[in-house]
């Protein structure tokens, strides 16, 4: 941003809708500080922060990253924990996790690898919109393992897609252009649910493992492993239902893709260790059962290694151009969770939030139906998918280990049901897939809808029937 943008910027007077959502920023929690609950200060203080932070996360007056900050040094400047508990999140193996992921992201996407494998199997699976529709699933599924980012993978493929709307001369209406771009979007979002890839997948299992709950990359997979093929066959399915095409001829598909073959060139150097990086980091994480080598060990591992001289996949340019503002939002995040566990105010939430269901826990069926569907509704409220996982599991781990629940199935199920979205503002991937314009809010509902109701059926079949078989439950 030049000076004279950001001059202008910040003499452009607040919107109406900015102004109430500033002032519910500062009033609620001030009014949660001097409230009479009867609170220990320091039980009462740390959650009139948290409801700073949270209040911040929803009406989007501030950035997500930067209303955390604030609230890790509010919990230190008034002296409701010490600064090792503030910013205990900045040391934690999640935030560092995401960092390591990140730049993953950027050794598959500035090497040609990740649009070799999409090039490759979109020529082989073939060129009908019945058959681009799978190639493009199945290549982002594939690429969830090396590209542990819904919306890098999302970029990547929709460069694919642009061009075969453009050589296929379709209008922005087209049912196919709309099919192609909505697939895209939802498989982004429930793949990194299905694979331990994506901020909030990560994040859950950070949290998870902060509660005491052992979770691994390979037991993560495993666990939701069932829903892969079916989760590929079903959105291709409903996409060719929902939105058929106007014609069946698509002719020149096949050229489009040959081309963007040749332009790809020889295999590079950097082509060569990025692949030799990413297959180890793929290896180490599937076999984590064998060796016990943690996922964030791997993964900052690996980035790391691109990043030595003469190993040339990654420079710090590449660094300094990537942004790490999810990093100190995770960060932050997390360390909200440890000053409410530190306060005793995640008792108070643990209460409040989840002690209602307690009756309905013991049975599988009725027990994932709420969890499922409570946690579809609780995302509605706090859209962005971290806020939600960072408010949401510390209290729910407290709360299965209070009730003698099992952590891991609670867990699992509330971190999986955040998949389920009907709108844009849900997550940064359906923003981005929105944002290409090719299909419509309504477009989004339908699917969303179907797409949503089918996932909670499979895990009705998954969560009493097949986690026990694994070691779950």
């Amino acid at each position: 941003m030049s000076l004279t943008e950001a001059t202008a910027e910040l003499e452009a007077p607040l919107t109406l809708r900015q102004g109430v959502s500033l002032a519910a920023t500062v009033a609620v929690p001030v009014l949660v500080w001097f409230a009479p609950l009867g609170l220990a200060a320091p039980t009462q203080h740390g959650l009139a922060i948290m409801f700073f932070m949270l209040t911040a996360w929803i009406t989007e007056s501030l950035d997500y990253s930067v209303a955390g900050l604030i609230g890790c040094f509010l919990y230190w400047a008034l002296h409701v924990v010490r600064f090792n508990v503030a910013f205990s999140g900045f040391v934690d193996t999640t935030a560092w996790f995401i960092f390591g992921a990140i730049l993953i992201g950027q050794i598959a996407t500035k090497s040609t690898i990740a649009r070799r494998i999409a090039n490759v199997v979109m020529l082989r699976i073939g060129t009908s919109y019945s058959r681009l529709l799978l190639g493009l699933i199945v290549t982002d599924f594939l690429l969830t393992f090396i590209v542990p980012s819904g919306i890098s993978r999302l970029v990547i493929m929709a460069a694919i897609a642009l061009g075969l709307v453009e050589t296929f001369e379709l209008q922005k209406g087209s049912n196919i252009a709309r099919g192609m771009f909505l697939v895209l979007t939802y498989t982004a979002v429930f793949f990194d649910k299905f694979i331990l890839a994506g901020a909030a997948s990560i994040t859950a299992r950070g949290l998870m493992e902060k509660a005491g709950v052992s979770i691994s990359y390979s037991q993560w997979f495993a666990a939701f492993a069932p829903l892969d093929i079916i989760t590929v066959i079903a959105c291709w399915l409903l996409t060719l239902w929902m939105f058929p095409p106007e014609r069946a001829d698509l002719a020149g598909g096949r050229v489009y893709l040959e081309r963007q073959r040749a332009t790809l060139g020889r295999w590079s150097r950097i082509d060569s260790r990025a692949a030799l990086l990413l297959g180890a980091a793929l290896l180490l994480w599937v076999t984590d059962f064998l060796h016990g080598i943690p996922a964030p060990v791997v993964g900052l591992g690996v980035a790391l290694v691109a990043l030595l001289p003469r190993i040339g996949v990654l420079t710090i340019e590449d660094v300094r151009r990537t942004n790490l503002m999810p990093f100190f939002f995770v960060a932050a995040a997390v360390s909200m969770g440890t000053v409410l566990t530190d306060t005793k105010g995640l008792d108070i939430i643990a209460s409040l939030v989840f002690g209602w269901m307690l009756p309905l826990m013991h049975d599988s069926f009725i027990s994932t139906t709420v969890l499922y569907w409570f946690a579809f509704l609780y995302h509605f409220f706090l859209a962005s998918e971290i806020p939600m996982m960072t408010t949401s599991i510390p209290p729910l781990m407290n709360f299965a280990s209070s009730h003698g629940l099992s952590p891991i199935v609670l867990g699992l199920t509330w971190a999986f049901a955040a998949g389920g979205k009907l709108f844009a503002y849900q997550s940064a991937v359906t923003m981005i897939g929105y944002s290409y314009g090719y299909f419509s809010a309504w477009d989004m509902v339908k699917l969303g809808f179907v797409l949503t109701v089918l996932e909670w059926l499979l895990l009705l079949l998954v969560v009493p029937f097949y986690w026990p078989l694994i070691g779950i439950g």
